[in-house]
């Protein structure tokens, strides 16, 4: 246990700060993802056309091209776009993007991917009465949504989302590939530096499941919430 001590005797603080980048990562993802959700989302369920092959096209290919090839394309290309237009502008010096941001936007668009199939599947599967009845009430569309359609929403699709959740969790290890010390990072510099990779490596698969554990008790709450009345 001395290799997790806190100081320079061990490498308990670093793991730390390692699992706060990890869960910092995780939640900003995240964010981004149903930022990406609440606009691919309406399109999916549009009755134009264009709109659905715009949504299809997102889903799909970020769904099919695997996460990594993502990340590697945000952080390469994202760079060489950026110096791209500086260098129209005259600025012809190497331009690095910030790997958290980088990573945090490349895992948000392939959380936005699934979040948006887990918010259309839940939509789709309200009954149309509810729609039909709250036009009959005269209700504004801001008011239908808020009150009648994102309560019965949040029910059918919190279950989903909690894989969405792992799923966006798990993939913070890949981010290690861009410098950011985030758990998997972390433990790859401690086990190279005591040549003791089975324990760091070991102790960051606990750390994985410590998180998965922990945010499933609170989504099982947050299931139970939206789940009063059913």
């Amino acid at each position: 246990m001395e290799l997790l001590a806190f100081g320079d005797t061990g490498w308990g603080d670093e793991l730390f700060r390692a699992t706060l980048m990890t869960i910092a990562v995780s939640i900003t993802a995240m964010i981004i993802g149903f930022s990406f959700a609440a606009i691919f989302t309406p399109l999916k369920i549009s009755k134009f056309k264009s709109f659905n092959l715009i949504a299809n096209a997102y889903t799909t290919v970020i769904r099919g091209v695997p996460e990594l090839l993502v990340i590697y394309l945000f952080f390469f290309g994202g760079s060489g776009a950026i110096m791209f237009l500086a260098s129209m502008f005259g600025y012809n010096e190497y331009i690095e993007i910030n790997a958290f941001i980088t990573g945090s936007f490349a895992i948000g668009i392939i959380s936005g991917a699934y979040s948006t199939e887990v918010f259309r599947g839940a939509i789709q599967s309200i009954d149309k009465g509810q729609f039909e009845a709250a036009k009959v009430l005269g209700l504004s569309k801001f008011v239908q949504f808020y009150k009648i359609i994102l309560p019965q929403m949040l029910r059918l699709a919190i279950p989903n989302l909690s894989n969405v959740w792992q799923i966006t969790l798990k993939d913070t290890s890949l981010i290690s590939v861009t410098g950011l010390v985030e758990i998997m990072r972390q433990s790859y510099i401690a086990a190279g530096s005591t040549r003791d990779p089975l324990f760091f490596y070991s102790f960051a698969a606990v750390l994985y499941l410590l998180l998965t554990f922990l945010s499933m008790k609170l989504i099982n709450k947050l299931e139970v919430k939206y789940s009063r009345g059913y």
